[in-house]
């Protein structure tokens, strides 16, 4: 590549990416999945449209499978301990058995209804069956869902990766009369144990060493805390086993252990996420012909609606009885299973390998992903608020950030006083925060001033509250508290807990 080639690919990479930031913002204004005009934008720049041809399944395959590792350690890392420590089981069971389920339904409906033979149904139902990362995390955290359920659907969405790709990997590769069950069983028992302990051993790695090693620059936290993550996914995929299990845990590990400019670390790893799903659905995109997509659209449809309509809500109802989740829990977890990037990255496995009929199935997943996106993207918050899980006035709760002060042990807290919160009229001696925290500085109507104690605090103010390690739970909580229901929270026996009562 000469200079002058590489000025023109360089520029043309960052033009997709702010067009794709553009088209973020754009799918924002919608409410619209922002995957639906990253693949777009990749149809446009695409054969049909401005004449790019690309067609190299083998790239598109590694390419695709690197940016669905930095998407796993994004979602590890932004994803909260607290959200998902109480429904490990019923995640993993659905990431495990309900994969298994939704891809023998599926399978079952493609073999009866579109008269595919058993090997390419069970390749379609392997390959359709994992909900998309990178599609849930991005919409369920503007659906004011309870955490509990949210973190339900993240960590299966993180965690279903690897007995998919397993799945998909073993129906490319070993014809179905040489299929054994016990071998599919110790292959999936070993990748996903092996896979979990290089995952939570790399992580707990990282941890130690970035605690008690102090770096020449902040800037290289964020980046030795992601990097650590991207080892373990390497490492588990070197040794065998499943390595989209071992970024995701060791990106939980990372991102929830109290690190030095956790803040940063944060931001860092959801700008590289973005930038990964940017480049990973534009690739996509780039992949397909769209003239070659009429005579896909009908199987499709079926293959869309079996999937949604029968496979997940059985897979769903299989899986979570023993947890005694509320009907109107699991009737939400069966819509909310998003497909996205991952099916359509799993269908080039099949064709790398040579399968019969591989091309066919790309094209059905990307008709597929793009229709009922659109259907379930879009109406989740309506489905979410006509069950009843949209809590009556989710905007007193406070969203809370930290920036750690290393050298003082201390941590700057950051807050805004929604309209409908509590805390306003209220003044800073009533709140009654713990000791050494205090109220250090307002910013109201665009102005700032220090506060003495007697400001009343106004709807819409700005706080920035310095408090210690120690004492940062329990500032959080009596915020929250008087956020929720005044100064007297106390005595409505409001503490402040981060799932509202």
């Amino acid at each position: 590549m000469t200079l002058a080639q590489l000025y023109v690919a360089l520029l043309v990479g960052a033009g997709v990416v702010l067009a794709g930031a553009v088209a973020a913002r754009v799918a924002a204004r919608l409410g619209l999945p922002s995957l639906l005009l990253f693949l777009a934008l990749g149809v446009v720049i695409g054969e049909d449209g401005l004449g790019l041809k690309f067609d190299d399944a083998q790239l598109a395959q590694n390419l695709g499978t690197a940016a669905l590792a930095v998407i796993l350690v994004e979602g590890g890392i932004t994803t909260r301990w607290s959200d998902i420590r109480c429904v490990l089981a019923p995640s993993g069971v659905l990431a495990t058995l309900g994969v298994g389920v939704s891809v023998l339904i599926t399978a079952a409906g493609a073999h009866l209804l579109l008269d595919m033979d058993w090997q390419l149904a069970l390749l379609l139902g392997a390959v359709v069956s994992s909900t998309d990362a990178a599609a849930v995390f991005a919409v369920l955290r503007t659906v004011s869902v309870p955490r509990r359920l949210a973190g339900l659907l993240e960590s299966e969405s993180g965690f279903n990766d690897a007995p998919t790709v397993i799945l998909v990997l073993l129906f490319a590769s070993t014809p179905l009369a040489q299929t054994s069950p016990t071998g599919v069983a110790v292959n999936l028992v070993y990748q996903l144990v092996i896979g979990g302990l290089i995952g939570l051993v790399v992580g707990r790695v990282g941890v130690i060493a970035l605690r008690r090693i102090a770096l020449p620059a902040s800037g290289l936290y964020p980046l030795t805390t992601f990097g650590f993550g991207v080892t373990a996914f390497a490492a588990a995929g070197a040794a065998q086993a499943s390595g989209f299990l071992a970024a995701y845990l060791a990106g939980i590990l990372l991102g929830n252990a109290g690190l030095p400019h956790r803040a940063a670390s944060r931001s860092f790893a959801e700008g590289l996420g973005w930038l990964a799903q940017i480049s990973l659905f534009v690739l996509l995109g780039l992949l397909i012909t769209p003239s070659e997509l009429p005579g896909s659209v009908v199987p499709a449809l079926v293959v869309g609606a079996v999937l949604l309509l029968l496979a997940r809500p059985l897979s769903v109802l299989l899986c979570l009885v023993p947890f005694h989740l509320p009907w109107r829990d699991q009737a939400f977890i069966s819509w909310a299973g998003l497909r996205g990037a991952v099916p359509i990255v799993l269908a080039t496995f099949p064709i790398v390998a040579g399968v019969p009929g591989s091309e066919q199935i790309l094209d059905i997943v990307f008709i597929a992903v793009v229709i009922f996106t659109l259907v379930q993207g879009p109406t989740l918050p309506r489905v979410a608020r006509a069950l009843g899980l949209v809590p009556d006035s989710p905007a007193r709760d406070l969203s809370v950030e930290a920036a750690p002060l290393d050298r003082l042990d201390a941590e700057l807290l950051t807050l805004a006083i929604p309209p409908e919160s509590r805390l306003h009229g209220v003044a800073l001696f009533e709140l009654r925060l713990p000791a050494p925290t205090v109220v250090s500085l307002i910013i109201r109507d665009g102005a700032t001033f220090v506060p003495d104690p007697e400001t009343r605090l106004v709807a819409g103010d700005e706080l920035l509250v310095v408090t210690t390690r120690g004492t940062r739970e329990s500032t959080e909580r009596r915020l929250r508290a008087v956020s929720r229901r005044g100064r007297l929270a106390r005595w409505f026996g409001e503490h402040g807990d981060p799932e509202p009562s």
